[in-house]
């Protein structure tokens, strides 16, 4: 047996035994009055309070004993319960139309600044005509002014224009106050400025002194899920309390001005965008909360140096910074996502297609047959797919890969298209649509996936506790959502 197929096999296992413990200890109490009732219920008929009296001063010891017993195991049920994580509410940020930047905008700003050859606008032109982009995405202020300006100021102003816009926003919806948020999750990944942006949020609306505070960086588009992830962890031991997430990137200060191919993609990609989330693990939230969250599972590929080195931060040859994607990217990606689906499966697929999935593993492992890769039917387990908008090659291959319709790619497809790459937060982007086109009713189950650098591929499962009324429901989509969904042309994807 090989190694891949032992860390399989041993994560499904794994999976296998959490799963069989949890559903264990949620049934103890089904399990003890079955054991009562099959014990004493031949007895029932004669017994009489002088029986019953009798009962406890012959068998005092026993009865305590019992009693006892039934006690510690009701107090470990108790315990052993993992607090329920509900998610209250999310905001989106919508810049203004200041911010609005159409293609022939986009490649006249970068004309204009006078650092790209021709054929980098040339390069640059095509990818905006087949990275799925339309013609209302936004770019901060620092790229769309004239000279551009670019500079630790005006990635403040952007940082401060998107956070403090939804942190805004979340509180107006939910009417939850500053002061009874006890956690705060903060990322952005290739933007870190000292005070921090937990720090800013924290001065701009006078949270408490005592709030728990985290900023995550560096962990690329993938980080909206590991902050959810980090908030689930400190809610499970901090009762009653809400935690908010928000969740960004900084364009201002990573606009790539040199010509390096690999590194131009970014700019043809990556727009302003964020989100806000509120998280709770208050009973009291289950009633209005639209949703629980039932799974996270987190998967880093950082051992493997293809994996590592595929999303890099770096300098050209002239000693300009920017972000440069590797050709190995898409396989890169792909395998990230077989190793998290093999460890969501077991929790979330039914048990036919987990016994197919593994099966070919076998077979193709141990066997060395010559049969195909057998790729669970997820649409057995969820009713919507939000996909990390990265761009339109990876969305084509996810589509493919995981057997989805148009319908359900709908949500990913439209975000790239209205909002481009808003790296972390398109996940928000992406389940706000399917709210404000009325799709969310009460039991369905989402799945975000996230891919970031590193190489990381994580995954958080929701479960819809009331129907979304698309009427009454305001988001960043809802002023023009009967535009959508658009055609996107498909065109064949340019080499870099």
């Amino acid at each position: 047996m090989d190694f891949e197929l032992f860390k399989t096999l041993s994560q499904a296992k794994s999976n296998y035994k959490k799963l069989l413990y949890h559903r264990f200890v949620s049934h103890i109490p089904h399990l003890l009055v079955i054991t009562l009732v099959l014990l004493y219920s031949p007895k029932v008929p004669s017994l009489t309070f002088s029986n019953i009296h009798n009962l406890f001063h012959d068998h005092a010891s026993i009865v305590i004993v019992s009693s006892a017993l039934l006690t510690l195991l009701a107090t470990l049920y108790i315990m052993s319960r993992p607090r329920k994580i509900y998610l209250v509410d999310v905001a989106a940020f919508k810049p203004g139309n200041q911010h609005m930047a159409t293609r022939a905008t986009t490649i006249k700003q970068f004309a204009d600044c006078g650092d790209f050859r021709e054929e980098s606008l040339t390069f640059q032109r095509k990818m905006l005509e087949r990275a799925g982009l339309g013609e209302a995405t936004y770019f901060p202020m620092s790229l769309i002014t004239n000279p551009v300006n670019i500079c630790l100021a005006t990635a403040r102003d952007e940082a401060e224009a998107v956070v403090f816009g939804v942190v805004s926003e979340i509180f107006r919806k939910t009417g939850v106050k500053a002061k009874d948020i006890g956690i705060l999750v903060v990322n952005s990944s290739l933007y870190s400025p000292t005070p921090s942006y937990t720090s800013m949020i924290v001065n701009r609306y006078k949270l408490r002194t005592n709030i728990i505070t985290y900023n995550i960086g560096g962990m690329g588009c993938s980080a909206g899920l590991i902050a959810v992830d980090l908030a689930k962890t400190l809610l499970k031991v901090h009762p009653n309390n809400y935690a908010l997430v928000v969740s960004t990137e900084n364009i201002t200060l990573n606009g790539y001005m040199g010509n390096n191919r690999s590194m131009l993609v970014t700019n043809t990609l990556f727009r302003m965008g964020g989100a806000a989330i509120l998280l709770s693990n208050r009973r009291s939230e289950r009633k209005r909360a639209k949703y629980q969250l039932i799974h996270t599972v987190r998967i880093h590929k950082g051992a493997d140096d293809q994996s590592y080195s595929c999303v890099t931060q770096e300098e050209d040859d002239e000693g300009k910074v920017g972000v440069s994607l590797s050709k190995d990217l898409m396989t890169v990606a792909g395998e990230a996502l077989k190793t998290n689906i093999t460890a969501l499966g077991p929790l979330v697929l039914p048990m036919s297609e987990q016994v197919l999935f593994l099966a070919t593993i076998i077979m193709r492992k141990i066997f060395k047959m010559n049969v195909k890769a057998y790729i669970p039917d997820f649409k057995l387990a969820f009713e919507h797919f939000c996909i990390h908008a990265g761009g339109r090659a990876v969305l084509d291959e996810l589509e493919k890969s995981l057997k989805l319709s148009p319908w359900h790619m709908e949500p990913s497809r439209m975000t790239l298209y209205r909002w481009g790459n808003t790296s972390s937060s398109s996940l928000w982007y992406e389940l706000t649509y399917c709210e404000a086109k009325g799709r969310i009713k009460k039991g369905d189950r989402v799945w975000m996936i996230g891919f970031g650098s590193g190489f990381k591929c994580n995954s958080a499962v929701w479960r819809a506790l009331r129907s979304v009324d698309s009427a009454q429901e305001s988001n960043a989509w809802s002023d023009d959502i009967e535009k959508f969904p658009v055609h996107v042309p498909k065109l064949v994807p340019i080499d870099f």
